[in-house]
């Protein structure tokens, strides 16, 4: 499964915000606990029903989001 399907949009689900495969948790979320030091094992063990690749494809669409250009006006 790729990062693509891994992450979805709905706008009825959680104001449409970035979420693991139509489930109820944020990408923001997985995130939030890799920030604080949880380790992916600790995430699948409080989660059981995320899987490790949906942690490294939150983790790709974070770069990815990360990764934009910086556009500038003429002065």
């Amino acid at each position: 499964m790729s990062t693509d399907s891994r992450i979805t949009f709905d706008p009825a689900q959680l104001g449409g915000r970035p979420c693991v495969r139509g489930l109820r948790i944020r990408v923001k979320d997985v995130l939030e606990l890799l920030a604080h030091g949880e380790s992916e094992d600790s995430i699948l063990e409080d989660y059981p029903y995320l899987e490790r690749e949906d942690i490294r494809a939150c983790l790709a669409f974070a770069a990815a989001e990360a990764d934009h250009p910086i556009l500038r006006t003429a002065s």
